[in-house]
């Protein structure tokens, strides 16, 4: 007997419309059950997936990075593990896990039933998967425009951060850690729970999504040519280890602005400063594939369609 899936779908995603009837096909003679549901008001996905908490067996999410946060909490709430279908630009989380954006291989990876345990980042009342962060990023989240994402795909980032860049300014901020306050200049300061965001950049070198640990890093940089050199090291995780880069790592975080700055949660500009932050060990269950990625922990119950 087949197990009954949620699909949520973003058909308006960079490769959703292209690719999406291969994969609802291979889905379905993988013995999969699918009622499809539609992602076309982002804002209700968390709502369309606690109402399938006693429907189905699993959700199933095609899109990117945006797509998935905003079903997040909905899936945290329902108790359903997730497979992911990469459809979108960056895709990130997938990144992180290991899984390919070939959509055939990740449709195997969600019928192969191995699940593991991911934590979750939280602020102020919002899940995140990636990376959580205020400054530079939030200014390049507001210019990324879905046509350039889709005429671009990954380069968008790149070519958009270029565009913003020179015009970023230092803000002053108090980040609180285990009842320390730190009072930083900085033109980013970013929280991570997973390894990647940003299409591919990593937040630490060792980071990983169960580590039941954030990271954060502070760009304290007086001119925005400091940032050029930085680049190379920022793919790696290794930025840290340069001047005028700051990192810490905690549980739980709490960030003050001298008014408020809002937060780019996975691409999403969802909240805003004063904020806190803390990570969720182990919320969520996800397919991943057979070779476990670095740093997971395989989940025990591992179930076969």
């Amino acid at each position: 007997m087949g197990q009954r899936a949620l699909l949520l779908v973003n058909r308006h995603a960079r490769r959703g419309q292209q690719s999406l009837d291969n994969a609802i096909q291979q889905l379905q003679k993988l013995g999969f059950e699918l009622m499809e549901e539609s992602t076309a008001h982002p804002q209700h996905l968390s709502d369309v997936v606690r109402g399938y908490r006693d429907k189905v067996d699993l959700a199933i999410i095609g899109g990117g990075d945006g797509t998935l946060n905003a079903a997040v909490d909905g899936l945290v709430d329902a108790g359903l593990p997730l497979g992911i279908l990469p459809l979108g630009t960056a895709n990130d989380l997938a990144r992180t896990l290991g899984i390919p954006n070939a959509l055939n291989q990740a449709c195997n990876i969600i019928a192969a039933g191995r699940t593991q345990k991911i934590d979750l980042g939280w602020v102020n009342g919002t899940h995140f998967f990636n990376v959580a962060s205020l400054g530079l990023s939030a200014q390049i989240t507001r210019q990324l425009t879905k046509e350039i994402k889709r005429r671009w795909g990954v380069l968008a980032y790149a070519m958009t951060a270029g565009q913003v860049l020179w015009q970023t300014r230092p803000f002053s901020a108090l980040i609180q850690i285990n009842g320390e306050s730190t009072r930083v200049r900085t033109v980013q300061i970013a929280i991570g729970n997973g390894r990647y965001y940003g299409g591919g950049l990593a937040v630490a070198h060792d980071a990983t999504i169960d580590d039941q640990r954030l990271d954060l890093y502070s760009l304290e940089l007086k001119h925005w040519w400091q940032m050029l050199p930085l680049l190379p090291a920022m793919s790696r995780g290794r930025h840290g280890n340069w001047p005028n880069v700051r990192t810490l790592q905690a549980q739980e975080i709490k960030i003050y602005t001298t008014r408020p700055r809002p937060i780019n949660t996975d691409g999403e500009l969802l909240v805003e400063t004063p904020a806190h932050f803390r990570v969720v060990p182990g919320a969520l269950s996800v397919f991943v594939p057979d070779a476990p990625t670095p740093g997971l922990q395989q989940s025990e119950d591992e179930t076969k369609p």
